[in-house]
């Protein structure tokens, strides 16, 4: 965001909210070329839309409208909370990103523990540390 207040307005800060929508996209991009067996983790806060579905927040319409960010990854998780405590979601209930690939975990709620996360997915996929 530095900068964001000094790009004036009209074009100008439409291409500001450009460059920023850009330059995310090109990170999500820039993680395919890594080696198989690296895994990156995109943690981000969600946003309600008026429709009741939940999506990653992002800034900006362009990546809110016309790009599908979650489509972009393959596993998806939700943290939610209850009376027993933290955990992710790992199945959708119809209006939310989250997705997982079929027996990767037993369970619709899994414990919010990355590192177990991380295990899950080395093992379904076969991916050495």
């Amino acid at each position: 965001m530095k900068g964001h207040s000094s790009q004036g307005a009209g074009s100008a800060i439409f291409g500001f909210y450009n460059k920023i929508a850009d330059t995310y996209w090109n990170l999500i991009e820039r993680v395919k070329d890594l080696p198989d067996n690296k895994i990156v983790y995109f943690i981000m806060h969600e946003n309600e839309t008026d429709m009741g579905n939940v999506k990653p927040k992002t800034i900006g319409k362009l990546l809110d409208e016309k790009v599908c960010i979650e489509g972009m990854f393959t596993i998806c998780l939700r943290s939610c909370v209850d009376q027993d405590g933290y955990h992710f979601s790992i199945r959708s209930d119809g209006f939310d990103p989250v997705k997982t690939p079929y027996g990767m975990f037993e369970t619709d709620l899994i414990p919010n523990d990355l590192k177990a996360v991380d295990t899950a997915i080395r093992e379904y996929y076969g991916i050495k540390l």
